[in-house]
């Protein structure tokens, strides 16, 4: 009975050891650290927000210099052509 209690409590301690290394390995103090402090949050969302924007306004600058390049290919076209010349003038002018 003795033996069965002592491999009971080592079985018991490797899992408390095994979830001890899990939440070490999962970061659980510094997002409790994190959602803990709100100067950090907030600084931490505001630069978040900021990569965000960053990345939205350098994605529309690259999709719209694609599309101008690509209509700039279809201002010769007979019935769509001047449509397209006008569009690119006011895109141009507004640049």
């Amino acid at each position: 009975m003795d033996k069965n209690n002592s491999t009971s409590e080592e079985k018991l301690e490797a899992a408390v050891q095994e979830l001890a290394v899990l939440i070490d390995k999962s970061r659980l103090r510094e997002y409790v650290n994190l959602m803990s402090s709100t100067k950090r949050l907030i600084y931490a969302n505001f630069i978040a927000g900021v990569a965000r924007g960053f990345g939205v306004t350098v994605g529309v600058a690259v999709v719209a210099a694609i599309v101008v390049y690509v209509l700039k290919g279809f201002v010769d076209l007979p019935l769509i052509g001047s449509i397209i010349a006008k569009l690119i003038d006011i895109i141009e002018a507004n640049r």
